[in-house]
C-alpha cells in the first residue's frame, strides 16, 4: 500500500526515480522517506544533520536492524542528492551521517543430495507435478530469483541450445544456460503439462491451476510442499535457497567466479565472492571430518580450549565453529 508524502519535493524526486527504478523499489524508497518526514514533523529538505543523526539513534534505540539503519540513511542521501543536483541544497547532510557497520551472514544452502531429494519429490505425470519439477529444476538449475522464474515467458526458453532468457533486477536482461535435466523438465512441462493448465492463454511459463500466471507466494508454498515431501525442513526451503545453492554448487565443482557472476546477474563482484565462503567452510567440515590427523581426541580438545583461554598454543587447535565465528567478524 502506498504511504501517502505530501512534500513536492519528495514527490518529485519519487516520479524522477519511477522512470529508472521498479515499483516495487520506489515504494520502498516512498516508506523510507515517509518514516524520516514523520520523525521530522516537517518537510525533509529542510532537515539538518544533527536531526538527522538523532532520527538514526532513535531508529538504534527503536531496535531497529543495521541493514534497515542503512537503507533509510541511503534513502535520504539519495533524496538530498537529488536536491544537490536541482539546486535546491548546497550540501547534503545526510552523507554526513554514519552508518552501522552490516553482517552480512554466509547464505544457507542445500547440499547436492538435498537438492536431488527436492526435485525428486515433484515427480508425477499430472500437470502440477510436471510444472512443480521443472520449476525446481530451473530455480536450482539456473539460479533464478524467484521473481525471474515468475517474468519468464514462454518464449524466453530456447530448449534446442538450453538457455533461457530472462529480465533480472534494473530490467537487465541476461541469457543463462541450462543443463539436461533442467530442459527434459521444461521439456515435459511443455509438451504435457502447461497445455492443460494453459485456459487464459498466457504468455508467462509458470502458471497456476486456474490458468493465470504463477505468483511468487505460490512458487513458495510449492517449495514447502515439496520440502515436507523431501523430508527437508519446509521453514527453511524456499526459492533462493536454491538460487544459493546453484552458486555455491558451481564454485564448488570449480567455476570461476567471474562465470558465476553473470550467471547470477550480480552487478558486483563482492556480492558473488560471498558464495566463496561457503565453499571454504564446506572444505573445512569436508577436512576435519575426513583426515585421520585432523580428528582430535576429547583430550586434545581440552588442551585447545585451555589454550585459547590463556592465548597460548597453535592456531591449528580451532575448531570450524571458531574458524565460522571469526569469517563472520572478518565479513563486518
Amino acid at each position: 500500500m502506498t504511504t501517502p508524502i505530501r512534500d513536492r519535493d519528495v514527490e518529485g524526486f519519487l516520479a524522477l526515480l519511477a522512470a529508472r527504478r521498479s515499483p516495487r523499489t520506489v515504494e520502498a524508497y516512498r516508506r523510507d522517506l515517509a518514516a524520516l518526514a514523520a520523525h521530522l514533523g516537517k518537510p525533509i529538505g529542510d532537515a539538518t544533520l544533527e536531526e538527522l543523526e538523532l532520527y538514526t539513534a532513535q531508529l538504534r534505540a527503536d531496535g531497529l536492524a543495521g541493514a534497515t539503519i542503512a537503507r533509510r540513511t541511503a534513502a535520504a542521501r539519495s533524496f538530498f542528492r537529488h536536491q544537490q543536483l536541482l539546486g535546491a541544497r548546497d550540501d547534503n547532510p545526510a552523507a554526513g551521517v554514519a552508518l552501522p557497520r552490516r553482517e552480512r551472514p554466509l547464505p544457507r544452502t542445500l547440499s547436492p543430495g538435498e537438492a536431488e531429494r527436492l526435485i525428486d519429490a515433484a515427480t508425477g505425470t499430472q500437470p502440477r507435478a510436471l510444472r512443480d519439477q521443472a520449476l525446481v529444476e530451473l530455480l536450482y538449475g539456473a539460479g533464478l530469483r524467484v521473481s525471474e522464474a515468475m517474468g519468464l515467458e514462454k518464449a524466453g526458453v530456447d530448449l534446442e541450445d538450453r538457455l533461457v532468457r530472462v529480465i533480472g533486477k534494473g530490467s537487465k536482461e541476461r541469457v543463462v544456460p541450462i543443463g539436461r535435466h533442467a530442459a527434459e523438465a521444461l521439456r515435459r512441462y511443455l509438451s504435457r503439462g502447461r497445455p492443460y493448465l494453459d485456459t487464459r492463454h498466457r504468455p508467462e511459463l509458470f502458471l497456476n491451476a486456474r490458468g493465470g500466471p504463477l505468483t511468487r507466494a505460490g512458487a513458495f508454498l510449492i517449495l514447502r510442499k515439496l520440502a515436507e515431501k523431501a523430508g527437508l525442513d519446509p521453514r527453511r526451503v524456499h526459492p533462493h535457497l536454491l538460487r544459493h545453492s546453484f552458486a555455491t554448487h558451481l564454485l564448488e565443482g570449480g567455476a570461476d567466479l567471474r562465470s558465476v557472476q553473470e550467471m547470477l546477474g550480480h552487478a558486483d563482484l563482492s556480492t558473488t565472492e560471498l558464495y566463496t565462503h561457503v565453499t571454504d567452510r564446506r572444505r573445512r567440515e569436508l577436512y576435519f571430518g575426513a583426515h585421520p590427523h585432523a580428528r582430535r581426541s576429547p583430550e586434545a580438545k581440552v588442551v585447545d580450549r585451555s589454550a585459547r583461554r590463556t592465548g597460548d598454543g597453535p592456531g591449528f587447535g580451532r575448531s570450524v565453529a571458531d574458524d565460522e565465528g571469526r569469517d563472520l567478524e572478518e565479513r563486518s
